[in-house]
């Protein structure tokens, strides 16, 4: 993997781990959810315009990927709302680049190094190893987050073969964009009542923009490095968000250092260096 593509991934990851912090920090979660993805689309209409549309193969895809960042995104929420972050972010995080590893001959034809397969592993074990700090939340946590891990890496696939074949990355995340909002604020209407909704818009909005436009930077960077660098290896090097995740954690919210997250660091920068030279 190239060292442009390796920096770009790692900075997509720090974006990640910024927005996935504000959705932390909301009172309520679903919303902020989806004032994220409001926001990410608020953030891609202005280029749109700029950019060629996405080749007919790629809309497909698109509306695919629509489907399952609304699911994502609910779990998300259920997933917080069921146990403590410490336990439903590595294993969310960590056992999707799994999945994507142990399918991507089959699904994408792509055959790994031993090398990156080793990358892969250790980058998983780090962020995984993250979950046995955690002693909050039970089986249905547990049971919520590896239910979305399975989604994370079916939307890896959908988006990494859509920004492929769309004719350009950029393009394809941006319009890419724009269906998710759509599906969580109709449900969320439904559920809560447009005014309670349209009142949470009002209050948070700026929540919902800076968070957007981290979720959108993070998932281009990471779309453009699929037309570059295999899909699994890509999809594990962004799992080292969670380390930005633990330096925001300790310098922001003042939360405890423990020897849990050390380890996991150090486990997680190995894999990022076995990556490197693999």
């Amino acid at each position: 993997m190239p060292l442009d593509v390796i920096v770009l991934v790692l900075f997509g990851a720090l974006l990640h781990a910024t927005w996935n912090a504000l959705v932390k920090a909301g009172s309520e979660k679903s919303l902020d959810a989806a004032m994220i993805a409001l926001g990410a689309a608020a953030v891609a209409v202005p280029f749109l315009p700029f950019l060629p549309l996405p080749t007919s193969r790629a809309w497909p895809f698109i509306l695919a990927s629509a489907v399952f960042q609304f699911v994502y995104f609910q779990l998300v929420a259920a997933s917080y709302r069921a146990g403590d972050i410490g336990l439903v972010y590595p294993l969310m995080r960590g056992v999707a680049p799994l999945i994507v590893a142990a399918t991507s001959s089959i699904i994408v034809g792509e055959e790994l190094s031993s090398g990156a397969v080793a990358g892969i592993m250790t980058i998983c074990a780090g962020v995984l190893t993250l979950a046995f700090e955690s002693r909050k939340g039970g089986k249905h946590a547990m049971l919520l987050a590896l239910a979305n891990a399975c989604v994370i890496a079916c939307y890896t696939y959908v988006d990494g073969i859509g920004a492929r074949i769309s004719g350009n990355a950029i393009s394809y995340t941006l319009w890419m964009a724009l269906l998710p909002p759509v599906l969580l604020f109709t449900w969320a209407f439904i559920r809560r009542g447009v005014k309670p909704v349209l009142r949470h818009v009002r209050q948070h909005w700026w929540r919902g923009l800076i968070g957007g436009a981290g979720s959108l930077g993070a998932y281009g960077l990471a779309l453009w490095a699929m037309t570059k660098a295999p899909v699994a290896t890509v999809a594990a090097l962004r799992e080292t968000s969670i380390l930005f995740a633990v330096v925001i954690s300790i310098v922001f919210l003042k939360e405890r250092v423990s020897v849990w997250r050390i380890a996991a660091a150090s486990v997680i920068a190995l894999g990022a260096l076995l990556l490197r030279l693999a």
